[in-house]
C-alpha cells in the first residue's frame, strides 16, 4: 500500500509581522488593507494598492504616465544609473517613484498623487517633481482639492543631482500658487517620509495626516544621534512623537482614512 506523501502548509500563507514578529494569516492582514491584526503595524502597499485603498473603484485617471526618467549625469555608485532604472522599472512595474491623476473619493473629485518607497526609496528625481509640480498646476486650474500620499525613505535622488534638488523648490512654489488661489491639500504622511521629501511638499498640507507609528523626518534618527552625540527622547520621529509636537494633525488609521479625507473635503467647502 503506498503512503500519501504529507501535504505541508502552502506556501505565503503566513506572514510575519514587521511589528510585533507574530506570524499572521495573510488573507487576514490584507482584508485589513495591509494592518497587522495583533499589533496595528501599518506595512508597506505598493502605490496602485493606495489607490485602490483611497479613491472609488474604477474612478482613477492617471495624469503624465508616459514621463520617464533620463540619466544626465552618467551615474555611476554600484552600477550606472540607467541599468537601475530599468531593473527598478522591471521589478515594480513603475516608471518612476509617483503616480498621479485625478479621482472620486467618496463622490468627490480630487487631483490625486501617491509616491512609493520600493522605486529607489521613493526618492524625488526629476519625474516625481514634474509629476507632482503638474498635478498640483491642473489642481489649481480645474479647482480640485489636492491630496498627496507620501512614501518616501530616500528624499532627493543623488543620482540626479542638483536637477533632482530643485525639486524640492518646483513642487513647493507651485503649492504656494495653489494656496494663494485657495486651494485645499491633504497631505497624508506614511512610513517612512525622510529627506527632501519631508523638508517639502509632504510637510505643507493645509491638513496634515499620519499613519500610526510612521518615520517621518529628514536626517534619520541614527544619524542624529551621531552627529549630536545625545540620547534622544523616546518615539523620537515617530507620527505620535510629532503629533505630540504639533508638525502632523492627526493619526488616521488606514482603514478610516478615505472617511477622514473626505470629511475634510466636506468640512472646508471644497
Amino acid at each position: 500500500m503506498m503512503k500519501r506523501a504529507k501535504r505541508g502548509v502552502p506556501e505565503g500563507l503566513w506572514m510575519r509581522c514587521p511589528g510585533c514578529q507574530q506570524t499572521i494569516f495573510r488573507k487576514e492582514a490584507e482584508k485589513r488593507l495591509g494592518v497587522c491584526p495583533e499589533c496595528d503595524y501599518h506595512w508597506y502597499v505598493p502605490a496602485r494598492e493606495r489607490i485602490r485603498q483611497v479613491l472609488d473603484e474604477g474612478t482613477f485617471e492617471e495624469w503624465d504616465e508616459y514621463l520617464e526618467p533620463t540619466d544626465p549625469l552618467s551615474f555611476v555608485d554600484k552600477k550606472p544609473y540607467c541599468e537601475r532604472l530599468k531593473e527598478e522599472q522591471e521589478r515594480t512595474g513603475l516608471r518612476d517613484a509617483a503616480l498621479v491623476g485625478t479621482g472620486m473619493i467618496r463622490a468627490r473629485r480630487v487631483a490625486f498623487g501617491v509616491t512609493d518607497s520600493s522605486f529607489i526609496m521613493g526618492s524625488m528625481g526629476s519625474v516625481v517633481g514634474e509629476k507632482l509640480t503638474r498635478t498640483v498646476e491642473r489642481a489649481t486650474e480645474e479647482q480640485l482639492p489636492l491630496i498627496i500620499i507620501s512614501g518616501s525613505g530616500g528624499g532627493a535622488r543623488m543620482h540626479e543631482g542638483m536637477l533632482s534638488l530643485m525639486q524640492m523648490a518646483k513642487v513647493s512654489a507651485a503649492l504656494a500658487r495653489f494656496d494663494s488661489a485657495g486651494g485645499l491639500f491633504i497631505s497624508v504622511l506614511t512610513n517612512p517620509t525622510m529627506g527632501g521629501v519631508a523638508a517639502s511638499f509632504a510637510s505643507l498640507g493645509d491638513v496634515v495626516f499620519a499613519e500610526p507609528k510612521a518615520l517621518i523626518g529628514f536626517a534619520g534618527p541614527r544619524t542624529i544621534k551621531a552627529t549630536i552625540r545625545i540620547e534622544l527622547p523616546k518615539g523620537f520621529q515617530t507620527s505620535e512623537f510629532l503629533l505630540e509636537h504639533g508638525f502632523v494633525d492627526r493619526i488616521v488609521c488606514r482603514r478610516d482614512l478615505k472617511s477622514e479625507i473626505a470629511r475634510t473635503i466636506d468640512y472646508c467647502g471644497k
